[in-house]
């Protein structure tokens, strides 16, 4: 797989950005410290002079690749969920099995990510704990609506219409396939959010996964 996906050259709308951050050495600082300073400080906190001086480059140089610094999350959440959907394909497309098939996904899309070493300047690590935090920060917005019109959100889409694909191939008169495949890849964030932050009011803690928990979930639901 890791042969296979270092070859794969990820691709995000390009709506999102003004110049491709991959086209140069700049752009791959651009995001490889955003990442690290959005990590340490959060979104919130997160400024383009603040990045600008975190990699010794002009706050006006970043604007040339990015027109805000919602488009920047969004380029790193279409990013992230490009990585995952090349994961999800890779590691589902020899099994032949529907349930098998099935199970390795919710594995895929609800597992701890580890670092990988094919994108050199993107530390997946790091990038996962912000799809964790900071996640629905690129959607929830006014201007939502239009930003999916414009495809935005085009890549999420398909990693969870290829998970209800998935689902229907094992329960084809399942009612409500594209439901649970949403709640379980967001619901995965929030649970691995909960074991961070608030161990209390989640059963996924120190020898228990969301992987754990949303496996006999599907499984139950699907009466497999």
């Amino acid at each position: 797989m890791n042969s296979l996906l270092s070859n794969l050259k990820i691709s995000v709308p390009e709506k999102i950005y003004v110049k491709h951050p991959e086209s140069s050495e700049l752009g791959k600082r651009i995001v490889e410290h955003s990442i690290i300073l959005i990590s340490n400080i959060g979104f919130d906190a997160f400024t383009f002079k603040k990045l600008g001086t975190a990699i010794g480059s002009n706050e006006s140089s970043l604007y040339r690749y990015f027109e805000s610094k919602h488009k920047l999350l969004l380029y790193l959440t279409s990013w992230y969920w490009a990585w995952i959907e090349y994961q999800l394909v890779f590691e589902t497309h020899n099994i032949s099995n529907k349930k098998e098939k099935l199970l390795k996904a919710v594995e895929v899309l609800t597992r701890s990510t580890k670092q990988d070493s094919n994108c050199s300047h993107i530390n997946e690590e790091l990038l996962n704990q912000i799809i964790i935090n900071e996640n629905s920060k690129s959607f929830l917005t006014k201007e939502v609506d239009q930003e999916n019109r414009d495809g935005y959100f085009i890549i999420y889409k398909r990693v969870v219409t290829r998970f209800k694909d998935m689902i229907l191939e094992v329960d084809a008169k399942y009612k409500y396939p594209s439901s649970l495949a949403s709640t379980i890849i967001d619901g995965s964030l929030h649970q691995h959010f909960l074991k961070d932050h608030f161990i209390t009011i989640t059963d996924c803690k120190k020898g228990v996964t969301p992987t754990e928990f949303y496996t006999n979930l599907i499984l139950k639901t699907l009466n497999q």
